[in-house]
């Protein structure tokens, strides 16, 4: 924890504010602000200030593929793109499913000391998804696992993902589903079904595997009285059936990849395995459907879905390549780009979707809230005009399957501040 000063910043894009932090937490909002001595000070005239942003969705691959990430590496990516809190999936090897694999990955995150590292507990013993992985006690462990997922694998058996939801309704729990129903899209399904899988010669994933499970797990919620989030929707007939389920009441949050708001299906044509993810990349339809969805609030979160993978894993035929695509140290440049300058959201509304929105659905009380006295300064400064081109030997992750290199955006992560600490500074903040 430290003490810094931040003057002249405009927080949520809006009027310009000096904000004091000391010991860690908002000490005053106001103008003309002094700092005690010894304190640190950005001149942060002209940037925007946001609460920290939250990842609902990261893969950091430690323990187990130290080749392709570590937790300090993804953290350090993760503080570069202005997080202050991410969410540790459990398919890791071995897989997150015992308390004790939890606090492991805790403890790493809190030796790297960049961003708060949340373990993600699994539904499933080993992601098997026929046994219940220890719930309770991963709850109970000093990780305090909310939030559990077999992503990657959907949770298939109704009968186990009612007994997962129904297990963490006593302590408030929930379960991250990812929607992709293995008898309609298998483990082989790589591009969007559609004229383009058939040109292409590709195993096709259909928008009915994502939107049949999402609406049977809206009704699992429904009956048990639970929480269900859905991971990374990638179809307009997934949005249709995310704002039934709440319309109809139903406790059911959904979020977003900022590679499904930008990238289309065309991009498989060149089999590039760069672009190879799951769920795929869809028509540009698709694309303007969680757009829509993303600016009224259908869909609450974006997440990154942060996805290194070693060379090897990578460098193969585009239906043997391993899954999935960085993102976090983009995932503001592409949003803002995307989203605000389009004027789909304005800086508050994306602060909603990349901090608030998620802190709330991982129950993260420190992140994502008010810029006010007395909330912890888990901050990010961003800088709405720059302009910056990708380039993938820059990244802080240990892996290089970006999509983005050499794509240019207009916005920037400028500062990342955690309890008062920066732990990225972009552009040479002092």
């Amino acid at each position: 924890m430290s003490d810094l000063l931040i003057t002249g910043a405009r927080l949520l894009g809006g009027e310009a504010k000096d904000v004091l932090v000391l010991g860690g937490t908002i000490a005053e909002v106001g103008s003309g602000l002094d700092a005690p001595e010894g304190a640190q000070r950005i001149d942060a005239d002209g940037l925007g200030l946001l609460p920290g942003f939250v990842d609902l969705h990261t893969h950091l691959r430690e323990p187990g593929r130290e080749d392709a990430e570590t937790i300090a590496t993804g953290a350090a990516a993760a503080a570069a793109g202005g997080f202050t809190a991410v969410l540790a999936m459990a398919n890791t090897s071995p897989v997150t499913d015992t308390a004790e694999a939890a606090e492991r990955v805790l403890d790493l995150g809190r030796e790297a000391g960049l961003v708060d590292v949340q373990p993600v507990g699994a539904v499933t013993k080993g992601l098997a998804g026929e046994e219940l992985a220890e719930l309770a006690l991963m709850h109970r462990s000093r990780a305090r696992v909310s939030v559990f997922s077999d992503d990657g694998r959907c949770v298939h058996d109704a009968r186990v993902m009612r007994r997962a939801l129904e297990y963490v309704r006593a302590f408030g729990g929930v379960v991250s589903q990812h929607s992709q129903d293995p008898d309609l899209a298998g483990s082989s399904a790589c591009c969007h079904e559609g004229e383009l899988s058939g040109r292409l010669g590709l195993p096709g994933w259909p928008a009915v595997a994502e939107s049949s499970i999402i609406a049977r797990d809206a009704q699992l919620a429904r009956h048990t009285g639970s929480r269900v989030h859905v991971a990374h929707v990638s179809t307009a007939e997934g949005v249709e059936v995310v704002r039934w389920a709440k319309a109809q009441g139903i406790d059911l949050t959904a979020e977003v990849t900022p590679h499904h708001l930008l990238l289309t299906q065309d991009l498989l044509s060149g089999y590039d395995p760069t672009f190879k993810v799951n769920p795929p990349l869809r028509p540009s339809e698709d694309v303007e459907a969680l757009r829509a969805a993303l600016a009224d609030g259908t869909i609450d979160a974006v997440a990154t879905d942060h996805a290194p993978h070693a060379r090897h894993d990578k460098e193969h035929a585009f239906v043997d390549a391993a899954f999935g695509m960085l993102g976090l140290e983009t995932a503001f440049a592409v949003v803002h780009d995307t989203m605000v300058r389009s004027g789909a959201l304005d800086l508050a509304t994306l602060a909603e979707r990349m901090s608030a929105a998620p802190a709330r659905i991982a129950g993260l009380t420190e992140h994502g809230g008010a810029i006010e006295a007395g909330a912890a300064g888990n901050l990010v400064l961003v800088d709405t005009a720059a302009s910056q081109t990708v380039d993938a030997a820059a990244s802080k992750s240990l892996s290089r399957n970006n999509p983005w290199h050499g794509m240019s955006f207009t916005g920037a992560v400028h500062t990342t501040i955690l309890r008062g600490r920066v732990t990225a500074s972009l552009q040479g903040a002092s």
